[in-house]
């Protein structure tokens, strides 16, 4: 399972938690501007908009998990198992399978606006990479720095939603998601007023009691409640180290820890790895499940008119500063 995020300050930042029980040796990687992107049933692309992300490169191919272009417009996908339905090619229709989605918006958008009017024309098709690697059950976020949208191809069609919260777990729907903040309406970071009954007093002994009824379990539809609230009260300063450290902070705040969902004997779920990315700048921070300290790589480092993509393998061990 995974959480996706947006936070802004005086810039822009796009990030998530990839929650899985193993890895597949992601890379964060740097997608230039003429690195040809061709796909199964569309035209390529033979230039594009530069691309950085956390990807799985397989025969030079990068399959992003979640991604910021250079216009500052970003995109994950998330797992949504029992509920995802990639449908049969269609005549009229941009025929993409969901392992090309993030590039082929990515690609050509740089607005929630135009990806709108992209998503007019597509289509989800079922079409895996290959016979060992099998479509995965996704829905995505998409976000520019003014506005979010969730996108979810299910039985029923290509289900659009606006997302005012910036958020997004797993299941259920996002339109059953967003209606159940409304449980948690009397949820406040304030001191609670005494609403039980005028008949008794009742004590606030401990601080942070605005907060009881909020979900403290690891399903995706208690981490999508806990994830708004934390996002949506969170205050920082505007520096890019008081940004990102917040933004860390609430993405911290629903981690899978190695032992609470057990998949199978000695098999865990656990947080693979957590990132933010400053979309204004195009820098990708992320951290490990062992390794806390935050690693940025900077996409306008790289020569982004160039044909070749490049990848920085993960740093997962532990990065410890003595002071004595």
């Amino acid at each position: 399972m995974c959480t996706a995020a947006t936070y802004t300050t005086k810039d822009h930042y796009f990030g998530r938690n990839l929650d899985l029980e193993f890895s597949y040796n992601e890379t964060v990687t740097v997608t230039p501007r003429n690195y040809p992107f061709q796909f199964r049933k569309v035209k390529a692309l033979e230039s594009h908009y530069a691309m950085i992300g956390m990807a799985f490169v397989v025969d030079n191919y990068p399959l992003y998990y979640d991604a910021t272009n250079e216009k500052g417009l970003s995109m994950a996908g998330l797992n949504f198992p029992e509920n995802a339905d990639y449908k049969q090619e269609a005549e009229g229709k941009d025929n993409v399978t969901p392992f090309e989605f993030i590039p082929w918006i990515l690609g050509q958008c740089a607005t929630i606006k135009e990806v709108k009017e992209l998503l007019g024309r597509i289509n989800l098709i079922n079409i895996n990479f290959s016979e060992k690697l099998p479509l995965s059950p996704l829905h995505w976020m998409i976000s520019d720095r003014n506005e979010s949208i969730t996108v979810e191809s299910v039985k029923e069609g290509m289900k659009i939603y606006d997302n005012p919260v910036g958020i997004l777990t797993n299941n259920p729907t996002f339109d059953i998601q967003i209606f159940n903040l409304n449980n948690y309406v009397n949820i406040t970071r304030e001191v609670p007023e005494n609403r039980f009954s005028s008949a008794i007093a009742l004590d606030v002994y401990s601080r942070g009691m605005g907060g009881i009824g909020i979900p403290g379990d690891l399903s995706s539809s208690s981490r999508f409640v806990k994830a708004a609230f934390t996002k949506l009260n969170s205050v920082s300063g505007t520096s890019e180290s008081e940004s990102i450290s917040q933004f860390f902070y609430i993405l911290g705040s629903v981690n899978q820890e190695r032992g609470c969902v057990r998949l199978a004997e000695d098999t865990y779920e656990i947080t693979i790895y957590s990132s933010c990315c400053n979309v204004d700048k195009g820098v990708y921070y992320y951290k490990t499940y062992e390794n806390s300290q935050i690693t940025g790589v900077d996409m306008h480092n790289e020569n982004l008119d160039s044909q070749s993509i490049v990848s920085y393998p993960l740093i997962k061990e532990q990065q410890i500063k003595m002071q004595n």
